[in-house]
Protein backbone atom coordinates (compact mmCIF):
# COMPACT_ATOMS: atom_id res chain seq x y z
CA UNK A 1 0.00 0.00 0.00
CA UNK A 2 1.29 3.47 -0.86
CA UNK A 3 1.58 6.50 1.40
CA UNK A 4 0.87 10.14 0.71
CA UNK A 5 3.64 12.75 1.06
CA UNK A 6 2.93 16.13 2.63
CA UNK A 7 2.03 18.76 0.00
CA UNK A 8 2.24 22.51 0.63
CA UNK A 9 0.68 25.02 -1.74
CA UNK A 10 0.31 28.75 -2.35
CA UNK A 11 -0.83 30.76 -5.34
CA UNK A 12 -0.60 34.01 -7.25
CA UNK A 13 -2.97 35.23 -9.91
CA UNK A 14 -0.95 33.52 -12.66
CA UNK A 15 0.66 30.51 -10.92
CA UNK A 16 0.42 27.88 -8.20
CA UNK A 17 3.36 26.84 -6.03
CA UNK A 18 3.31 23.16 -5.04
CA UNK A 19 5.93 21.62 -2.76
CA UNK A 20 5.94 17.87 -2.22
CA UNK A 21 7.86 17.38 1.03
CA UNK A 22 9.66 14.05 0.80
CA UNK A 23 13.30 13.93 1.95
CA UNK A 24 15.63 11.55 0.12
CA UNK A 25 13.07 10.71 -2.57
CA UNK A 26 14.26 8.20 -5.16
CA UNK A 27 12.82 7.35 -8.57
CA UNK A 28 10.64 10.47 -8.55
CA UNK A 29 8.04 10.64 -11.28
CA UNK A 30 6.01 13.81 -11.77
CA UNK A 31 3.32 14.23 -14.39
CA UNK A 32 1.21 17.28 -15.14
CA UNK A 33 -1.77 17.15 -17.46
CA UNK A 34 -3.12 20.34 -19.14
CA UNK A 35 -6.53 19.59 -17.62
CA UNK A 36 -5.02 20.10 -14.15
CA UNK A 37 -4.20 16.54 -13.09
CA UNK A 38 -0.96 16.44 -11.05
CA UNK A 39 0.47 12.99 -10.28
CA UNK A 40 3.57 12.10 -8.30
CA UNK A 41 5.26 8.88 -7.22
CA UNK A 42 8.57 8.11 -5.52
CA UNK A 43 10.19 5.85 -2.99
CA UNK A 44 11.76 7.10 0.23
CA UNK A 45 12.91 5.81 3.59
CA UNK A 46 13.10 2.03 3.69
CA UNK A 47 11.74 1.75 0.14
CA UNK A 48 8.26 2.99 1.06
CA UNK A 49 6.18 3.94 -1.98
CA UNK A 50 4.64 7.43 -1.95
CA UNK A 51 1.95 8.33 -4.48
CA UNK A 52 -0.17 11.37 -5.04
CA UNK A 53 -2.87 12.44 -7.46
CA UNK A 54 -4.30 15.96 -7.28
CA UNK A 55 -7.20 17.12 -9.42
CA UNK A 56 -6.35 20.83 -9.51
CA UNK A 57 -9.05 23.49 -9.47
CA UNK A 58 -8.49 24.53 -13.10
CA UNK A 59 -6.36 23.97 -16.19
CA UNK A 60 -2.62 24.64 -16.26
CA UNK A 61 -0.06 25.51 -18.93
CA UNK A 62 2.26 22.49 -18.94
CA UNK A 63 4.88 24.06 -21.25
CA UNK A 64 5.40 27.08 -18.97
CA UNK A 65 5.35 25.13 -15.69
CA UNK A 66 8.61 24.24 -13.94
CA UNK A 67 9.54 21.36 -11.67
CA UNK A 68 12.65 21.08 -9.50
CA UNK A 69 13.48 17.79 -7.77
CA UNK A 70 15.66 18.51 -4.75
CA UNK A 71 17.09 16.46 -1.89
CA UNK A 72 14.39 17.44 0.64
CA UNK A 73 11.42 18.20 -1.60
CA UNK A 74 10.01 18.52 -5.10
CA UNK A 75 9.15 22.13 -5.89
CA UNK A 76 6.74 22.95 -8.73
CA UNK A 77 5.68 26.27 -10.21
CA UNK A 78 2.52 25.54 -12.16
CA UNK A 79 1.47 28.25 -14.60
CA UNK A 80 -2.30 28.72 -14.73
CA UNK A 81 -4.03 28.69 -18.13
CA UNK A 82 -6.09 31.71 -17.10
CA UNK A 83 -4.83 34.54 -14.90
CA UNK A 84 -7.33 34.36 -12.05
CA UNK A 85 -7.34 33.50 -8.37
CA UNK A 86 -8.62 30.06 -7.47
CA UNK A 87 -11.07 29.69 -4.61
CA UNK A 88 -9.23 26.49 -3.55
CA UNK A 89 -6.50 24.13 -4.76
CA UNK A 90 -8.59 21.11 -5.68
CA UNK A 91 -11.66 20.63 -7.86
CA UNK A 92 -14.96 19.46 -6.41
CA UNK A 93 -16.70 19.96 -3.12
CA UNK A 94 -14.83 17.33 -1.13
CA UNK A 95 -12.79 18.26 1.92
CA UNK A 96 -9.10 18.89 1.25
CA UNK A 97 -6.99 15.84 2.24
CA UNK A 98 -5.11 16.12 5.54
CA UNK A 99 -1.71 15.92 3.80
CA UNK A 100 -2.38 19.06 1.67
CA UNK A 101 -1.50 22.23 3.61
CA UNK A 102 -1.06 25.92 2.95
CA UNK A 103 2.54 27.03 2.39
CA UNK A 104 2.57 30.11 4.61
CA UNK A 105 6.15 30.94 3.53
CA UNK A 106 4.92 31.63 0.00
CA UNK A 107 1.34 32.66 0.70
CA UNK A 108 0.13 36.12 -0.38
CA UNK A 109 -3.46 37.29 -0.05
CA UNK A 110 -5.21 38.23 -3.25
CA UNK A 111 -5.50 41.91 -2.29
CA UNK A 112 -1.83 42.03 -1.19
CA UNK A 113 -0.42 40.58 -4.42
CA UNK A 114 1.72 43.23 -6.08
CA UNK A 115 3.79 40.82 -8.16
CA UNK A 116 6.83 42.08 -6.29
CA UNK A 117 9.31 40.55 -3.86
CA UNK A 118 7.11 37.58 -2.91
CA UNK A 119 7.71 36.22 -6.41
CA UNK A 120 11.51 36.33 -6.09
CA UNK A 121 13.48 33.11 -5.85
CA UNK A 122 15.80 33.60 -2.87
CA UNK A 123 17.35 30.13 -3.13
CA UNK A 124 20.90 31.18 -3.99
CA UNK A 125 21.20 34.37 -1.94
CA UNK A 126 23.82 34.73 0.78
CA UNK A 127 22.32 36.21 3.94
CA UNK A 128 25.50 35.83 6.01
CA UNK A 129 26.26 39.56 5.86
CA UNK A 130 22.68 40.63 6.56
CA UNK A 131 23.62 42.34 9.84
CA UNK A 132 26.49 44.30 8.22
CA UNK A 133 24.32 46.88 6.49
CA UNK A 134 26.58 49.45 4.83
CA UNK A 135 25.46 53.07 4.93
CA UNK A 136 23.56 52.71 8.19
CA UNK A 137 25.09 55.53 10.24
CA UNK A 138 24.98 56.10 13.95
CA UNK A 139 22.70 58.44 15.89
CA UNK A 140 25.04 61.44 15.49
CA UNK A 141 24.41 61.35 11.75
CA UNK A 142 20.84 62.56 12.19
CA UNK A 143 20.00 66.19 12.98
CA UNK A 144 16.89 66.79 15.05
CA UNK A 145 15.73 70.30 14.15
CA UNK A 146 12.98 70.44 16.78
CA UNK A 147 15.41 70.32 19.72
CA UNK A 148 15.15 73.37 21.98
CA UNK A 149 18.14 75.18 23.40
CA UNK A 150 18.33 74.44 27.14
CA UNK A 151 20.63 76.07 29.67
CA UNK A 152 23.06 73.78 31.39
CA UNK A 153 22.48 73.34 35.16
CA UNK A 154 25.75 75.10 36.06
CA UNK A 155 24.69 78.13 33.99
CA UNK A 156 21.47 78.43 36.02
CA UNK A 157 23.40 78.34 39.32
CA UNK A 158 25.58 81.25 38.19
CA UNK A 159 22.54 83.38 37.31
CA UNK A 160 20.72 82.65 40.60
CA UNK A 161 20.06 85.69 42.78
CA UNK A 162 22.88 87.75 41.29
CA UNK A 163 21.75 91.35 41.32
CA UNK A 164 23.20 94.37 39.59
CA UNK A 165 26.21 95.87 41.23
CA UNK A 166 26.75 92.91 43.57
CA UNK A 167 30.15 91.36 43.83
CA UNK A 168 29.92 88.04 42.00
CA UNK A 169 32.87 86.59 43.89
CA UNK A 170 31.30 87.44 47.22
CA UNK A 171 28.02 85.84 46.16
CA UNK A 172 29.88 82.70 45.07
CA UNK A 173 31.57 82.49 48.49
CA UNK A 174 28.22 82.78 50.24
CA UNK A 175 26.76 79.98 48.07
CA UNK A 176 29.68 77.71 48.93
CA UNK A 177 29.33 78.24 52.67
CA UNK A 178 25.60 77.56 52.74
Amino acid sequence: MSRHPEVKWAEREDKVFLTVVLPDAKNSKVNLDPEGIFTFSATAGSDNLYELKLDLHDKVNVEESKINVGVRDIFCVLEKSEKKWWSKLLRGGAKTPHYVKVDWDKWVDEDDDTGGPADLDLGGMDFSKFGDMGGMGGADEFEDSDDEEVDKPEDKADDKDVGEGEDVEAKAESLKSS
